[in-house]
């Protein structure tokens, strides 16, 4: 703990995430702000991090969650609430509104994870994007279809983590998703089903850019170029981030940027913001109220030196982010998963002998005996490690990622190697 505690603000932080992509945020934030956690668990190795904590039984209901917010503010002024986690950013937003906090703007955060609401606001401000409908059955995806033309885009309207998401070029291939689509679970929601989006197709290279918003005004810090594998299901499998990219200069996607922001009505906190570069020029495919995933706040770090965590907590504070790009490395992520669907998993290690130096951090993630699958049965759920690499540009990095996926080895008898 630090001598100087009681001076240094409290920042309520709902749920941490999974401790090799989330950790990195509670490290960066603990060095200027006491975090006291609202959390469904005791803490293991959050620990190290934060001053107190909450549990809750129902995270995602918010009459609860507040009413665990108003018992820590009654004993000690909380100054801001943070989430990161897609699940309870609105039940966090109804505890920030609550306690008169920034962020408090649940009917935001709602048109940022209701996908059709996004496109309904995007579009009455003239935002560019792809046309989309929801279709309530699959006369309705096909008829629309023929309208926008093949190929097309189905997706579920208020999930993430680009489940259920799926290129279609023929009507069949529709028939074939559309089914798929409509009848995704969610675990923490058995009942729930979700409703569709046909979307039109735009093709580019699509970016993310993660922004800090204070007062109304968007700061954007890391711009995330992405990787997608998995054809036909469009499967984040890597992000690159280039510490001097040019794109962050661009007028024009600037400029639509602030229009989406001001579109959405989200005035204070984080956003992820998902845009395809088409040949017509930037189109917002999603927006995202809270920090990236996918180790993309980390990848600015390196990459840029901007803290992405500390400019969530400030913004969370009603404070201005204080950053600076101070490096212009290259920095990127890669996910890995097995080669079968249900793959019992009984032994994984990286063989680290002979890495190149580029290569950052190596990651296994499930425990032994988990069974996992690649896309489509398993999007990120199932992952099975990652790595990340620094070099001075992308191809540096390519290399260093192709030699760490070429090192992953997954129910090999020799465990005679040791394990990163």
């Amino acid at each position: 703990m630090h001598a100087d505690d009681a001076a240094r603000p409290l920042l309520l932080v709902v749920r941490t995430g999974q401790r090799d992509f989330r950790e990195y945020l509670l490290s960066s934030i603990s060095s200027r702000y006491r975090v006291h956690m609202i959390m469904g668990v005791e803490p293991t190795w959050e620990l190290d991090y934060i001053s107190g904590w909450t549990i809750v039984e129902q995270s995602l209901d918010a009459p609860t969650m507040v009413a665990a917010a108003k018992g820590v503010n009654a004993r000690e002024h909380v100054d801001g609430v943070l989430c990161w986690d897609e699940t309870r950013i609105l039940a966090s937003a109804h505890v920030a509104a609550a306690l008169g906090l920034p962020g408090g703007n649940p009917e935001a955060i709602i048109r940022c994870r209701d996908k059709h609401l996004t496109r309904v606001a995007l579009d009455a401000a003239g935002v560019p994007q792809p046309r989309s409908r929801q279709v309530d059955s699959l006369d309705d995806a096909l008829a629309t279809a023929e309208q926008f033309g093949y190929p097309v885009v189905i997706k579920p309207r208020d999930l993430a983590l680009s489940i259920g998401v799926v290129k279609v070029d023929t009507p069949e291939e529709l028939t074939t998703h559309f089914a798929r689509t409509s009848t995704l679970k969610v675990t923490e929601l058995p009942d729930y089903r979700p409703p569709v989006l046909l979307e039109e197709f735009v093709s580019g290279e699509e970016i993310s850019v993660d922004s800090a918003v204070h007062n109304g005004q968007v700061f954007p810090l890391v711009l995330a170029r992405k990787e997608i594998g998995f054809p036909p299901y469009c499967v984040e499998i890597g992000h690159y981030v280039h510490g001097s990219d040019p794109l962050l200069d661009d007028a024009q996607l600037l400029g639509i940027l602030r229009d989406t922001h001001a579109a959405i009505g989200f005035t204070d906190g984080v956003t992820h913001t998902e845009i395809m570069l088409s040949p017509d020029g930037p189109r917002i495919i999603e927006v995202n109220g809270r920090l990236g995933g996918d180790m993309i706040p980390y990848l600015g770090l390196r990459a840029t030196g901007v803290d992405l965590a500390l400019a969530a907590a400030a913004v969370a504070c009603g404070q201005p982010p204080q950053m600076t790009h101070d490096c212009k490395l290259v920095s990127a992520v890669r996910f890995f998963y097995p080669k079968e669907n249900d793959t019992v998993i009984s032994s994984i290690r990286f063989d680290v002998e002979g890495l190149p130096p580029a290569v950052d951090r190596l990651a296994l993630l499930p425990a032994i005996g988990a069974v996992k699958s690649p896309p489509p049965e398993g999007t990120a759920n199932g992952r099975v490690a990652f790595a990340t690499a620094i070099g001075e540009n992308a191809d540096e990095c390519r290399q260093a990622l192709d030699a760490a996926e070429a090192a992953l080895r997954i129910n090999e008898s020799d465990a005679s190697q040791p394990v990163s």
